[in-house]
């Protein structure tokens, strides 16, 4: 049956359940911050960030979670790894403001030159731990000096009454952590990195062993060598004998002055104009998850073609520092969603004026083609992980409006061919597949895209709609030839049942 009181009431409870919190615990090593935090934590941060925008309910976050989680402990102390919850409420229009499309969506925010105006850019590589850390270190700014044997004398010179930090290194890189102890002590102490291979400054300050890092006070005190471990906790109580490293961000407000409020409210107003588009797009599930349907309002409101986040790779590479818990690939369960053998069905529930968004896999003469059953087995698998998203339907090659169909929609007319296609006869659109496989992780994305409204819709033709689709002309028809309508495959007369028996529920299809 295509809707039952059950299934709405369980899919209600899910949503609740699933909105209610978010994806990562409280003692995660992901910093989990709001949009009201974000400016203070991340924006006027000295340090470089990468920030996750999530759904609690995305299948793509969830595979993402133990990479990311990964990547956050082995940024410790070097860069931060943060979360925002765009499910939440609070936190809808701001993610509407950072211009989230789709889940989940990477940023990296490096310091700039200005305080508070940092550079933001999108990550768009592969989603594994050693990736994400990788690519956050490359964008730490470097202001570490490296000091030879002939500038050396020159660099010790210049403000010879400020303390100084060198370290001594087998290695040409200048590590990340030596990067962030730099931006601590940013305009306090300089810090410079010296190879061993420089032997004037090797043998100046007595350095035996590799890295070594020395303190020099600053004045005629003599340098003080760092006999502790190379992490940068230990690093920075060492350098701190001499000062205080520089606060990483403001301190919270305790409480915001009558003006600020008023501040406040003025650009909260703002950003929810300039969100509108995600905030319809991502209207909270608590009730919209009730139904199959009812989300494809909010997909309908972006029509200018928008590029779609790519979707994740959950897997994570061998050989990262942390090895989190890989997610193993959910086995594709056996083909689940109901197939529509007659153009009267399929125009009833799908190709009509007031029908909503529906998923097609239009399928090949053979059934038992590879293609076909990956895709069916695909479109069972996401609506039995995201039920309150669209209804999913396989349409039979003995179809007779399949020609039609793939006539109207410039479809290839190979028979061989597996044809995705979303529709939407209320709202008069039509969305192709663009891939070439039908795996489950790339065939989600695209129903994600459709579900946040990215991407460019085409026109549905009228031609493929029923010549008389009103609903009394149907149940009058229904009444003329029962034998006729129980021959037929059960989808459509499943539905005349449930509305008949469920009043409530014909009405939120006929709202739907």
């Amino acid at each position: 049956m295509v809707h039952t009181s059950a299934l709405l009431v369980a899919a209600a409870s899910l949503a609740a359940s699933v909105a209610a919190e978010g994806l990562y615990s409280k003692n995660s090593a992901v910093l989990q911050i709001t949009g009201v935090d974000y400016d203070r934590v991340i924006t006027k941060s000295n340090y470089t960030s990468i920030v996750e925008f999530y759904a609690p309910w995305c299948g793509h976050c969830k595979n993402l979670k133990p990479a990311y989680e990964s990547a956050a402990k082995s940024l410790a102390g070097i860069a931060k790894v943060a979360a925002v919850n765009c499910d939440d409420e609070l936190n809808k229009p701001f993610c509407g403001k950072m211009g989230v499309q789709g889940f989940p969506t990477l940023k990296i925010v490096r310091p700039g030159k200005k305080p508070g105006k940092p550079t933001v850019e999108d990550y768009q590589g592969q989603r594994s731990a050693k990736a994400i850390v990788e690519a956050v270190k490359d964008r730490i700014p470097n202001t570490v000096k490296r000091v030879t044997d002939k500038n050396l004398d020159e660099w010790l010179k210049e403000n010879n009454d400020t303390a100084k930090a060198i370290l001594f290194s087998d290695k040409g890189t200048i590590s990340a952590t030596l990067k962030t102890l730099a931006v601590d002590f940013a305009g306090l102490i300089p810090i410079a990195q010296v190879r061993n291979k420089e032997s004037k400054a090797v043998e100046t300050f007595g350095v035996e062993s590799y890295p070594t890092l020395i303190l020099l006070p600053g004045g005629a005190a003599d340098a003080i060598k760092y006999d502790g471990e190379m992490k940068k906790d230990a690093m920075v109580k060492f350098l701190s004998q001499v000062t205080a490293p520089n606060p990483d961000c403001p301190e919270p407000k305790s409480k915001k002055s009558k003006k600020d409020e008023k501040n406040d409210k003025k650009q909260e107003k703002k950003e929810s104009k300039s969100s509108s588009k995600f905030a319809r797009a991502s209207a909270s599930h608590k009730s919209s998850e009730a139904s199959s349907a009812a989300t494809s309002a909010a997909s309908e409101t972006v029509e200018e073609p928008i590029q779609a986040t790519e979707s994740p790779d959950p897997k994570v590479n061998d050989d990262d520092q942390d090895k989190p818990v890989v997610l193993p690939e959910e086995e594709l369960p056996a083909q689940t969603i109901p197939i529509f053998y007659d153009a009267a069905d399929l125009q009833a529930v799908c190709l009509n004026a007031k029908s909503k968004t529906c998923i097609l896999a239009i399928l090949p003469k053979d059934e038992a083609h590879e293609n076909a059953k990956t895709a069916l087995a695909s479109l069972a698998a996401i609506h039995k992980k995201q039920s309150h998203l669209f209804p999913f339907f396989g349409v039979s090659a003995s179809n007779t409006l399949v020609p039609t169909l793939v006539k109207e929609l410039s479809l290839d007319g190979d028979e061989n061919k597996v044809h995705l296609v979303a529709t939407n006869g209320k709202r008069s659109w039509v969305k192709k597949y663009p891939g070439n496989g039908f795996g489950a992780v790339a065939v989600e994305a695209w129903v994600d895209a459709i579900r946040m409204g990215e991407g460019r819709k085409e026109k549905l033709p009228e031609s493929l709609f029923a010549a008389d689709s009103g609903a009394a002309d149907e149940e009058k028809a229904a009444k003329q030839e029962p034998a006729k309508a129980d021959a037929r495959e059960p989808i459509q007369v499943q539905l005349e049942e449930a509305m008949t028996e469920e009043p409530d529920l014909a009405q939120k299809h006929d709202e739907l």
